[in-house]
């Protein structure tokens, strides 16, 4: 299959379900478009080394939050992140900023620390099961059931203290 056609179909079936995660893993609609891209890049690039032993959705998204920890490892990120009025400009106008913010499941995902809002993304939101998400953060499938457990704790919590009565 030709390199075009070869990162196309992966952009059809999985470019929405990594812009999300990029998205919730950011906080920033552009930082997650350009995650994204790089994404697909390193994806098409190594693709002949993909040995296979987890699903392309699986190893798709093991990239994609190595990108994000990249751009949120650049000093550039941390200002940015630290400025809450330039963030508030920044992302104001942004249609799926204003979906995800009157959403409060999404607001209080976005509340969690990253490791935690990682594994609530690919639980949830990526419907990954907890082997699969082992295989992506690089641990044992016990430690992402605590792991798992803890966020959801957290998740609670602040649930919680939004309003949301448990059930």
């Amino acid at each position: 299959m030709p390199a075009e056609q070869f990162l196309e179909r992966l952009m059809d079936e999985y470019g929405n379900t990594v812009l999300r995660m990029c998205y919730l893993y950011l906080k920033d609609y552009q930082l997650a478009e350009d995650a994204v891209q790089e994404t697909f890049i390193k994806a098409m690039k190594s693709y002949e080394s993909f040995e296979h032993k987890s699903s392309e959705k699986t190893w798709l998204i093991r990239i994609a939050i190595n990108c994000c920890k990249n751009i949120m490892r650049n000093r550039w990120f941390k200002i940015r992140q630290n400025n809450p009025e330039e963030n508030a400009e920044r992302t104001g106008n942004d249609s799926i900023d204003d979906f995800l913010e009157k959403d409060s499941i999404s607001a209080a995902v976005m509340k969690l620390q990253a490791n935690d809002r990682q594994i609530i993304v690919l639980h949830y939101y990526q419907e990954l099961s907890v082997k699969e998400i082992a295989s992506v953060i690089g641990k044992t499938e016990n430690t992402t059931r605590q792991r798992l457990n803890r966020a959801r704790g957290k998740m609670r919590k602040i649930l919680t203290e939004a309003g949301y009565e448990e059930n």
